[in-house]
């Protein structure tokens, strides 16, 4: 809705149109779309026709929808009442019950084809899906019954998307992610990994379908481009400690407390693909808002067969890896003046890597 403010500067719901503009450029930046698409993707996002959300929940933990509630560009009130339709969401719903499940049918008879379909969570196959389900039936059978009728089906976080924790070992519920259910049906899944996503990965995916009415370029993992297309490592703060073969080797240690690499205490950060390191959750500074930034190991969450599948602290499959976009500083060593660069030439950074991945290679076959 647009609207004027006091001082008779445009408004988009409770947001400038300057801030909006603002808000538009950057997704277009995110996914790597020239700046001629910004008012494509003003008109769209403005759109009275906005495009009907049916969001279903499998084995999760509701940390996926949490983490859209915590979004500033747009806001969660945005969101729904600006941008989307969000017609059935168990966490958001207004109503409950019966009432809930009539309108989440009556949304998707009125909306067959144009509506998106969001699901989190692993769905249990075992024993005809008997451990979860919604108003007494099978989360199995409402997906096979509304994935044919949606325009684009998208599985929010890891377990969505590989099966998450509850399909680690031993799995006792056949917990099994979205787009394996539906290949059998031909149907194509979107998936956004992550314990929980960033956000904004979400957003993006969902604008770049309401612009051009079509899904943003995907890998060969059903995942956008413009989140997952390069490894965490590759532009991670903690990069030039690597290339220079400085490690923590505990936690706690001295070279831990001087933001030293993590990968000999298990980060995963060189075999996981995700925009973590250079997309920050909640709008702050990358200090103290992603793991590595506070001294954790990479869990690798969004990658499949890593996250929730390789013990905790084991060291990542390192595949020889790329130089980083941009040459960033490394992490500080705290309580001195005196600050570690990254190199400015990229072969020097690509040749200190190889010698690293060497010497890390060998004392492991030792």
């Amino acid at each position: 809705m647009v609207s004027k403010g006091k001082s008779g500067e445009r408004r988009w719901g409770e947001v400038t149109r300057r801030d909006f503009v603002k808000f538009c450029t950057g997704v277009a930046a995110t996914m790597g779309l020239p700046m001629s698409v910004v008012p494509k993707m003003a008109k769209a996002v403005t759109s009275p026709q906005r495009p009907p959300v049916i969001w279903l929940s499998g084995q999760e933990c509701t940390g996926c929808v949490e983490s859209l509630l915590r979004t500033n560009h747009p806001t969660i009130d945005n969101l729904i009442f600006d941008l989307i339709s969000l017609e059935y969401s168990e966490t958001l719903n207004a109503g409950a019950g019966h009432q809930a499940e009539h309108h989440r049918e009556k949304s998707i008879e009125a909306n067959k084809g144009k509506f998106v379909l969001v699901v989190d969570g692993a769905i249990p196959v075992k024993d005809g899906g008997v451990y979860c389900q919604i108003a007494g039936k099978p989360v199995l059978d409402i997906l096979k019954e509304t994935a044919p009728l949606a325009g684009a089906v998208i599985a929010i976080g890891s377990c969505a998307s590989w099966g998450g924790v509850a399909a680690a070992s031993p799995n006792p519920t056949g917990a099994t992610p979205v787009h394996k259910i539906l290949e059998e049906h031909g149907i194509s899944v979107v998936n956004i990994p992550g314990c929980p996503p960033n956000p904004y990965n979400f957003l993006s995916t969902v604008i770049h379908f309401l612009t051009f009415g079509k899904l943003p370029a995907l890998d060969a993992k059903g995942r956008p481009l413009f989140a997952y297309d390069r490894r965490i490592h590759e532009n991670c703060e903690r990069r030039p400690h690597f290339d220079a073969g400085r490690f923590a080797e505990q936690f706690g240690d001295e070279s831990h407390r001087k933001g030293y690499c993590l990968y000999k205490l298990g980060c995963k950060g060189p075999e996981t693909f995700n925009n973590c390191s250079t997309l920050h959750f909640g709008d702050v500074s990358s200090t103290g808002c992603w793991p590595v930034a506070t001294g954790a190991p990479c869990f690798g969450c969004s990658e499949e067969n890593v996250g929730f599948s390789s013990p905790l602290f084991s060291k990542a499959r390192v595949s020889f890896p790329t130089p980083p976009r941009q040459f960033t500083e490394a992490v500080p060593e705290k309580g001195g003046g005196a600050k570690s660069f990254a190199y400015g030439v990229a072969g020097v950074a690509v040749g200190a890597t190889a010698v690293a991945l060497a010497n890390l290679r060998g004392k492991d076959e030792e």
